[in-house]
């Protein structure tokens, strides 16, 4: 398979962000503090955890069983149930992370002391199959999804990853209400531990509000970023030791 549209697309993307960060930046931020690593994650992300987790989580695929009525109803409202289903089950996954035992597997994610577009990159082999399991035990709704349905439920987890840690000062007050934004997760990535216990959706907002983990924006900004821990070997952190 020909990766190159991939990365010409994740290129076109990259370029986009950051003008935006740069006309519009929420806080200063210095790309040569930490592009040289967040690139080297994104390499260790796109050639080895994410290839690895996926061979991993694969057999797992196949014993996903749903009602045979499910597959009657009409499609768009499936793939809505899909969306929902899948990140209420990713919410609840990401606050299993930040629970004391689990914790290691996902402290590479929160170890980038900078917020922007390339930040949210970084995730261990652990952390990324245990994302995976929501997205497959909802998978079986997306029956009958044809293929260039399949690049763009990729093409949005990406725009999606990538918008949500980036450095600009936009809101909506209103769309923020269901979906997640970039100053919204923020306040996840503070190195204040009170306040990455909290805003734990990646796409809709309404799990937090739900479950009482919402932090509002409005009230609460993040003074730093970080795991708010003594500095860690990046290697252990990378293989969640």
């Amino acid at each position: 398979m020909d990766d190159a549209p991939f990365w010409i697309s994740y290129a076109l993307l990259g370029v986009l962000f950051t003008a935006a960060e740069l006309l519009w930046p929420a806080r200063k931020l210095r790309y040569g503090k930490t592009l040289v690593s967040d690139v080297i994650g994104l390499a260790i992300y796109q050639f080895a955890v994410f290839p690895l987790a996926f061979l991993i989580c694969l057999p797992a695929a196949g014993h996903v069983l749903l009602p045979q009525a499910l597959f009657d109803i009409w499609f768009p409202i499936r793939v809505v149930a899909y969306y929902l289903v899948a990140d209420l089950g990713s919410y609840w996954m990401h606050r299993l992370m930040h629970t004391k035992h689990i914790w290691r597997i996902h402290r590479w994610h929160h170890s980038p002391t900078q917020m922007w577009w390339l930040a949210g990159i970084r995730a261990s082999l652990p952390q990324q199959i245990l994302f995976n399991l929501p997205y497959i035990a909802a998978a079986p709704l997306l029956t009958g999804l044809p293929p260039w349905g399949v690049i763009a439920l990729t093409l949005e987890s990406v725009v999606r990853n990538n918008w949500m840690h980036m450095n600009v000062a936009w809101r909506s007050h209103w769309i923020e209400f269901v979906f997640v934004t970039p100053r919204y997760h923020h306040i996840h990535h503070s190195a204040d531990a009170h306040l990455h216990d909290g805003n734990y959706g990646s796409l809709f907002s309404i799990w937090d509000r739900l479950f009482g983990t919402y932090l509002d924006p409005d009230t609460t900004a993040p003074k730093t970023f970080g795991t708010g821990e003594k500095k860690r070997d990046p290697i252990l952190l990378m293989i969640g030791l």
